[in-house]
């Protein structure tokens, strides 16, 4: 009867192959056993038992980012820096300019040198726009408080340079503005040599102060001089008003960068307050360092000292014993 129920069993499992439950082993080809395939052996095929790939660890990037963010930085910095160069050597050319209209005598060649100084004067009117953009880009920047305080730092240091070269700017405006005045009152008395100082004043401050030169043109006996002199103080009022125009930008561009300078200026010493208040923070804490580890080391050795003193006793409490038994004994 059992071999009966086992032979059942047996061929039961062979004519069903894709039954999951045991025996797990059946007769093979060969004659002997072939172990059955696991079915949960399928799941490791299957993509979705599959582990996900590991994202790499962010910390590498981040600092590969800093690092690429201060690197565009440091060039911004170069290359302002070389901007600010070249509103210096403008400055010099624009000096040099203004000698020579002082000095010209050919109509042909002071008129080149008129239409040189203009555009020179708009070139270096739109690098300073562009300067004053950048450092107030830069001014934006942040990043982590290290890096913030350097970004600060250098920033200050380019927006002092750039304040330097405008003020260098408004000196040799304001110079050859002073030199051209002088000019215009020196051609002035050519044609009126007994002028007072109110009509001087008037030819050169005043722009209906031609009509003094040319009443004082009609009554001069060297006419083809005075007409000459009379064109040249036209000119020397386009120059001065070029002149006060190319001041009064300046001016509002030095007063917006000092407002910035003086920002800067507030940040970086909340800066340092802050770092000089981690500071002491930390010496503080280095300071509760040392009583702890001091405090350790005192009870520590305390601990010790108990220690041998419970040995001692005990050694004591042993040794009476001893005499003790050893008397009971006797």
């Amino acid at each position: 009867m059992a071999r009966d129920r086992l032979a059942a069993m047996r061929q039961t499992a062979g004519n069903n192959p894709s039954n999951n439950s045991y025996p797990t082993q059946r007769p093979g080809n060969d004659g002997g056993y072939s172990r059955r395939q696991n079915p949960y052996a399928q799941q490791d095929d299957n993509p979705g038992y599959e582990l996900s790939d590991v994202n790499p660890s962010t910390a590498h990037l981040t600092t590969n980012m800093a690092a690429d963010t201060m690197a565009t930085f440091y060039d911004e910095i170069s290359s302002v820096q070389e901007s600010v160069k070249l509103f210096n050597d403008n400055i010099s050319r624009i000096s040099d300019l203004h000698a020579r209209s002082l000095n010209n005598t050919d109509d042909a060649a002071a008129a080149r040198n008129t239409q040189q100084l203009e555009e020179l004067v708009n070139e270096t009117s739109a690098l300073s726009a562009t300067l004053k953009r950048r450092v107030k880009a830069l001014e934006r920047q942040g990043g982590s408080p290290r890096e913030a305080q350097i970004k600060k730092q250098q920033t200050a240091l380019v927006k002092s340079k750039f304040v330097e070269a405008i003020q260098n700017y408004q000196q040799v405006e304001q110079q050859y503005r002073q030199k051209y005045k002088q000019r215009m009152e020196r051609q002035f008395k050519i044609v009126k040599p007994d002028a007072t100082p109110e009509e001087v004043r008037a030819v050169v401050e005043d722009d209906q102060g031609g009509q003094i030169f040319s009443q004082a043109l009609m009554s001069s006996n060297r006419y083809g001089e005075s007409r000459a002199a009379y064109r040249e103080v036209q000119e020397r009022h386009e120059d001065i008003k070029r002149i006060e125009r190319t001041i009064a930008e300046l001016a509002q561009l030095f007063n917006d960068m000092s407002i910035l300078v003086e920002q800067q200026d507030e940040t970086i010493n909340i800066i340092e307050a802050q770092a000089s208040e981690a500071e002491k923070d930390v010496e503080t804490g280095l300071g509760y360092t040392d009583k702890a580890v001091s405090s350790a080391r005192a009870a520590r050795k305390k601990r010790w000292i108990c220690f041998i003193i419970f040995l001692i006793i005990l050694a004591i409490v042993g040794v009476v014993v001893g005499i003790q038994v050893a008397n009971h004994k006797k």
